[in-house]
């Protein structure tokens, strides 16, 4: 069983910085991709960032801005958001992928956090 547990939302103004950890409990996340997932009211889970060992994945309205890296020995997976804009403003979710492969589909992860709430104000 896996247990992830997202933290470091809150409220920021246009062109700030966040950085979202992903902490996960039980068993090692070495072995596997894991992804941030975001999603506002009324639309669909909206893929962000993904790793898998040591390569990494990113949608098109993040790249550039966001980084994800991870800490294996921590269990925590971190995505550094920078120059945020109101866009962003979502709740951000970590999942993981059991097939070790970078996906954007979100039904390809079985364990998700509860998610931690970023706004950005303009």
């Amino acid at each position: 069983q896996v247990q992830l547990a997202e933290s470091g939302g809150g409220l920021v103004q246009a062109g700030g910085s966040l950085r979202l950890s992903c902490a996960a409990s039980g068993r090692t996340l070495s072995y596997y991709a894991m992804g941030w997932f975001r999603q506002t009211p009324g639309k669909e889970r909206e893929f962000v960032a993904g790793i898998s060992g040591i390569t990494t994945y990113y949608a098109d309205s993040v790249k550039g801005r966001f980084t994800i890296s991870r800490d294996n020995a921590k269990k925590t997976v971190y995505l550094q958001m920078n120059s945020l804009n109101p866009d962003d403003t979502a709740v951000y979710y970590c999942a993981r992928n059991p097939s070790g492969t970078l996906t954007r589909v979100p039904k390809d992860y079985d364990y998700w956090g509860r998610g931690t709430q970023v706004t950005v104000s303009s």
